[in-house]
Formats: C-alpha cells, sequence, structure tokens
C-alpha cells in the first residue's frame, strides 16, 4: 500500500495528513476561518518532509469532497487537483460528512451519528449515520427546529457532530437521546479508513472534470458599509 496525501478543507479547519497501510502517520492542521490559503501548502510541505517522502512517492491525493466552505472546498481542491495533474497521481474523494462520523472521538458510541456543518443563519449541512458509520440519511441542507430529527431521537441515542451542533443544542436543550459534540471538525484522521478502501477499489476521480459537493451555489454577500 502505498502512500496517501490527504487534505480537508471543507470547513475553517484546514486538515493535512499521510497515510500508509491504512495508518495516519503525520498531520497538521489548525482552525481557523483564514488557514486555508495561507497554510495549506505549507502543511503539505511539511507532512511530506516529516514522511522522508515527495510527491512523487504518492499513490493517490485524497480530497474532502463536501459539503460545507464554498472558499474552504475550492482552495482545496484546486490544491489537490493541481498536485494530482503535476505528478500523475490519481485523485480521491472522501465526503465531508463520512469523514466527521469516522473522527476517533466518536469511537465506541452506541448510536446514530450525525455530523452537521454550519451553513449561516439555523441552516446546516447534515446526513445520518449508523454505530458501524453507514449512511441512513443522505446528505441536505436542513433549516433546524425545534422538532427536527424528533424521530430518530424518540427510539435512539444520536450525537451531533460539528459546529452546526451548537445551533442545535440551543434549540432543544437537554434531552435523554442527544449528546452534542461541536468541537468536533472533519480532521484527516477521519478520512484514512475511506481513502484506503477508495484507494483499493481503484474509485478514482477525472483530475480534469471533479468538481467538489457544494450542495447549494454560492451566494456572495454586500458587506455592510461602516456608518
Amino acid at each position: 500500500m502505498p502512500y496517501l496525501l490527504l487534505i480537508e478543507t471543507s470547513t475553517t479547519l484546514c486538515s493535512v495528513g499521510i497515510c500508509k497501510d491504512g495508518e495516519l502517520l503525520f498531520s497538521q492542521e489548525l482552525n481557523d476561518v483564514y488557514a486555508h490559503a495561507e497554510n495549506l501548502g505549507k502543511f503539505i510541505e511539511q507532512c511530506l518532509e516529516r514522511a522522508d517522502i515527495t510527491t512523487s512517492d504518492l499513490g493517490a491525493i485524497a480530497i474532502g469532497s463536501g459539503p460545507g466552505s464554498y472558499t474552504g472546498l475550492r482552495i482545496g481542491v484546486s490544491t489537490a487537483k493541481g498536485l494530482a495533474y503535476a505528478t500523475g497521481v490519481p485523485l480521491i474523494a472522501v465526503s465531508t460528512m463520512e469523514t466527521m462520523a469516522a473522527q476517533p472521538e466518536l469511537a465506541g458510541f452506541d448510536g446514530l451519528l450525525v455530523p452537521m456543518i454550519d451553513a449561516r443563519r439555523m441552516e446546516v449541512y447534515t446526513a445520518v449515520f449508523n454505530a458501524a458509520g453507514e449512511r441512513i440519511k443522505q446528505t441536505e441542507a436542513l433549516i433546524l427546529d425545534e422538532s427536527s430529527f424528533g424521530d430518530y431521537l424518540a427510539e435512539e441515542k444520536m450525537a451531533f457532530i460539528g459546529d452546526g451542533a451548537a445551533k442545535f443544542e440551543a434549540l432543544i436543550g437537554e434531552h435523554p437521546n442527544a449528546s452534542f459534540f461541536p468541537g468536533v471538525y472533519p480532521s484527516v484522521a477521519g478520512m484514512v479508513a475511506n481513502a484506503t478502501l477508495a484507494y483499493q477499489k481503484r474509485q478514482f476521480e477525472d483530475v480534469a472534470y471533479y468538481e467538489p459537493f457544494y450542495l447549494k451555489d454560492f451566494v456572495a454577500t454586500t458587506p455592510k458599509k461602516r456608518v
């Protein structure tokens, strides 16, 4: 099994790592809304140096496919595509929802896993996975209210994960079947298994035409004028 370069920039977390044989060897990450453009290239170089390899030693480059921040996804995917094109190594896309549900902090949780990425106001990007990591509800842009996930919560324990989880916690408060993990982000630690499996199955993207999963069209906002 060759080295895989992992890149995840779908949220405010800029996360880069190197894995081999299903094990994360090195990673560099910073949780900052401005981290991607300033640090992504530097983090890639640092991880390659720590592994004592170059891009020519890579078997593939895995990128977080979204949904999430339009800017973060654009920067991460353009960087991954540029490296893949220049080196001739294949490109792998890993769902950001799957990466969040596979974070090490959640290992052993016996219930449903619900990643939530903040999408402004009361909206989140979300999906639902079972404890085995199998998707049971497709990714969607959801406007939260007090009744969201009510049918699930009536019967099962649920872990709400990511920066969007705080919105839902504020809505429903304490609930016997709800646990909240707003500080869990899509670190590359959660990409390893899915990226490795995709490589083994030769599930590669067309580098020339690949686009991330934005889920919603980008809408530019006009900054408020200073008075």
